[in-house]
């Protein structure tokens, strides 16, 4: 049974208008337990916010590190998305893909930290998706290292598309990354065709060490839903938060 305690949070609902995007675009705002305004906060930005508090139970996880596990207070920021042109904003070859990033880099983050007392340093902000979350999670860090050095990927949607990206970069000793796939997600169809997403993360992963990025990576059994990732959330946050 879940301890009580775990359930008692905060989370605030936020909307900023997007010039970049055209339109509205909502956050939820998970504040820790003792948040104290004169204080200031790592931060985590997770794409596909909605299902990250309500199928990730990322709130419910941090309160228990942060009550049980000895981990400092951090803030969860999470950023919804209209999933009927998720592809569009998360895939590099979506058509809002340069607008949602020039959104998220300078709208969202600028105004979460006028609002919140969030750290501005690469190392104390962390990026977090679940497939095509996790991809355009390592988009933003890459053309954005005076940003971010921090990226935990739930089963990263790695089409060919990124790992050229990923090819075409140099030195990527910036990029710190948490990586996990299911080993039962080698045969999972999406909107763009069917993939071998554990093929998809180790050769992601083989690119990206070659290029100097430090890489923390798991294969477990799990498909690719959020049954499997939910259970994994705390070690990832564990890892950048300890």
């Amino acid at each position: 049974m879940t301890d009580s305690r775990y359930l008692k949070r905060t989370i605030v609902k936020e909307e900023i208008t997007s010039k970049y995007l055209g339109e509205k675009r909502s956050l939820r705002i998970y504040l820790p337990p003792g948040y104290n305004e004169l204080l200031s906060y790592p931060v985590i930005y997770c794409q596909d916010g909605e299902e990250f508090f309500n199928y990730g139970r990322i709130a419910t996880h941090a309160n228990r590190l942060i009550l049980d596990e000895d981990i400092d207070p951090f803030i969860i920021v999470g950023v919804e998305v209209d999933t009927s042109v998720r592809t569009e904003e998360y895939a590099p070859f979506g058509n809002r893909f340069d607008a949602y990033i020039s959104c998220f880099t300078e709208e969202i983050i600028p105004f979460v930290e006028n609002n919140y007392p969030v750290r501005r340093e690469p190392a104390e902000r962390i990026l977090a998706g679940d497939s095509l979350g996790g991809t355009i999670s390592l988009h933003i860090a890459m053309k954005n290292p005076e940003l971010f050095s921090k990226v935990i990927s739930l089963s990263g949607a790695f089409y060919e598309k990124t790992q050229q990206i990923v090819e075409a970069e140099t030195d990527l000793s910036f990029l710190s990354l948490y990586m996990i796939v299911g080993l039962q997600e080698d045969h999972y169809t999406t909107d763009t065709g069917t993939y071998n997403f554990v093929q998809l993360n180790r050769t992601t992963k083989s690119l990206l060490e070659a290029r100097g990025a430090q890489v923390q990576y798991y294969e477990k059994n799990g498909q690719h839903l959020w049954g499997f990732w939910q259970n994994e959330l705390p070690d990832a946050l564990i890892h950048f938060l300890k």
